[in-house]
């Protein structure tokens, strides 16, 4: 590698760490936005919060990596231009090649990281993401519940509680559970506690009233009514609220959380369905093909910072043709996604 080639290399290497990671930087900002009311107001650590938001951050760069890759070498090449650079390497007889064999160098570097990304830590994030709000969802639901708010955890289940004394307390509290199919219960007690069993979180409640409607059964003689209403006073009663460990509620994998080699063959036990099986395989196809994209968005910048006659003002149109020839790619490949989603003649 010569002198020419570090130095241009150094520049490309410089520019694009710090375009991809101030761009990801944002993008985790206005992201991790969503998640900033369960530290304000419901009582989660920034550990957590932390942990959590950053496991975003793989989708994120394998995402803008080939955007920020074709930005760079166009950026940096114009530059080049425009300080006289590039004329004096190209009358020093350095050709057009020589001149784009570090961006191409770069290019193929960024390409392997991406392919890196697609094929394993982005899975792997995303499993880890989407285990970590299924936790959040239905085994911390004392993180979830707000004063004033009826919280639902799950699709049968809400908790509902006047407010939050600063040791935890809560107060005014109503507990709807469906679970028991075809009989409702509701319970309203004065105060209880949120506590952590081994099973999951679980609500202790104090000096309340149960309510549970039964229907009449069958064989039940003439005249008595089709439905009752039972009610039950206690001081003490205490109420399962974890759902993780139900056999219903067990968190299915979505197509992200996959090694390409499942989403090419995907488990017949699992019956699946010839639409989910579709769009597998556009997942699959998508991984593998993805990351190629950062080597032809770095081309077309090489094509258009190089190719044209020099010009001491001007080279805004070239850089609008390259950009728009990019915006075209993306709009191409986001279509042709969904399209191969849909049918895999497309893929």
């Amino acid at each position: 590698m010569t002198r020419i080639d570090r130095y241009l290399l150094r520049q490309l290497s410089i520019a694009l760490i710090a375009v991809t990671v101030g761009l990801a930087a944002l993008v985790w900002l206005t992201q991790s936005l969503r998640f900033i009311e369960l530290v304000l107001d419901r009582g989660l650590s920034m550990v957590v919060f932390v942990e959590l938001t950053s496991l975003m951050l793989p989708s994120f760069f394998s995402v803008i990596l080939p955007i920020t890759t074709f930005i760079v070498v166009l950026f940096v090449y114009v530059r080049l231009a425009s300080d006289r650079e590039l004329v004096v390497m190209r009358e020093a007889g350095l050709s057009q090649w020589t001149l784009a064999r570090p961006a191409v160098l770069l290019a193929l570097i960024a390409t392997g990281v991406c392919f890196m990304l697609n094929l394993w830590l982005v899975p792997l994030s995303h499993t880890a993401f989407r285990q970590w709000q299924f936790e959040i969802r239905n085994q911390l639901v004392g993180v979830l519940l707000q004063e004033g708010v009826f919280s639902q955890v799950g699709n049968d289940l809400t908790v509902y509680a006047r407010y939050r004394d600063p040791d935890g307390t809560l107060r005014g509290i109503l507990v709807h559970d469906q679970r028991e199919t075809g009989a409702p219960v509701t319970i309203l007690a004065e105060q209880g506690r949120i506590t952590t069993a081994p099973t999951g979180p679980r609500v202790t409640l104090l000096h309340g009233v149960r309510q549970q409607v039964e229907h009449a059964p069958a064989n039940a003689p003439p005249g008595t009514p089709p439905m009752r209403l039972n009610l039950l006073s206690f001081s003490e009663n205490s109420i399962d609220l974890a759902r993780a460990t139900r056999g219903e509620e067990v968190r299915s994998r979505d197509s992200r959380e996959r090694a390409v080699s499942e989403l090419l063959h995907p488990d017949p036990a699992e019956g699946l369905r010839d639409r989910e099986i579709r769009r597998y395989y556009a997942e699959a196809h998508q991984r593998l093909s993805g990351p190629l994209t950062t080597l032809s968005f770095a081309l077309v910048g090489l094509a258009v910072a190089l190719t044209g006659e020099f010009r001491r003002h001007g080279g805004g149109a070239r850089i609008a043709v390259g950009i728009g020839l990019v915006v075209a790619l993306l709009a191409f490949g986001l279509t042709g996604g969904n399209l191969a989603a849909r049918d895999n003649f497309w893929v």
